[in-house]
């Protein structure tokens, strides 16, 4: 169990009696509110030792770059560049290497976050609302602010508010509540692929451990997969419309 893990007893030490209180104050009963602050730790663990990891790949790939005998490493990251480059430029259009770090850095996170629930015993963090909260709120920041660093504020304001600025009064209010809407969708949609992805591979592993469970690890991997894409090409739909002018 993740719980196992010796940064996760470590957080729960440091911070777990505070996240109780606060799930206790928030309605939780005490009980239930020390088992999710647990469930809430076990996660954040998790995502600390992938985005270690992640750190730890591109230092390698950094330190061996090499024209001559590029390594393991270096091919898969010129894969992923190529891949991400090509998909980031049909959508996003001229000038879409800025956001290139970006999205790269969003595809594999959500998907390292998403095949941890492949391993026995350990469910995805995204499987979590609040870890797929915490990955679309600052996805929508991201993208509100190069809308803005692009047009000036009030440039984005009428860029939300529509074309037909008779219609603004109406438009504006729309779009604003669809903006919010878009942290929603991305953490919503991740949040319960995951959830129902480990919950069926979880009943099945319990009802036959052997043969069958390996039909849906490999719907689970499936899912990861589609779903990793989709958070990154919604990124990138909502970078295009952020920084896109009227014409």
């Amino acid at each position: 169990m993740s719980e196992s893990f010796v940064l996760t007893r470590l957080l729960v030490k440091l911070f777990g009696g505070i996240l109780a209180a606060g799930f206790h104050a928030a309605g939780l009963p005490a009980e239930k509110a020390s088992e999710q602050a647990s469930t809430v730790l076990s996660a954040f663990s998790l995502e600390l030792l992938i985005a270690a990891g992640l750190i730890a790949f591109f230092v390698l790939v950094r330190a061996t770059l090499s024209v001559e005998k590029p390594g393991v490493a270096q091919h898969i990251a010129e894969m992923l560049h190529e891949l991400i480059g090509d998909q980031a430029e049909q959508v996003i259009g001229h000038g879409y290497q800025r956001f290139q770090a970006y999205v790269t850095c969003i595809f594999l996170f959500v998907l390292i976050n998403n095949l941890a629930g492949l391993i026995p015993g350990i469910a995805a963090p995204t499987s979590s609302i609040m870890v797929t909260l915490g990955l679309a709120f600052p996805t929508f920041l991201y993208y509100n602010f190069y809308g803005i660093k692009e047009q000036g504020i009030v440039g984005y304001l009428k860029h939300i508010a529509g074309p037909v600025w008779w219609m603004a009064w109406l438009i504006f209010p729309i779009e604003t509540v669809s903006h919010l809407a878009r942290v929603m969708s991305l953490s919503v949609r991740l949040y319960a692929n995951m959830f129902a992805g480990d919950l069926v591979t979880l009943v099945f592993f319990s009802l036959c451990p052997v043969g069958v469970p390996v039909i849906f690890l490999g719907l689970h991997l499936a899912v990861s997969l589609i779903q990793a894409f989709v958070f990154m090409l919604l990124t990138m739909i909502y970078l295009s419309l952020a920084v896109s002018h009227e014409h």
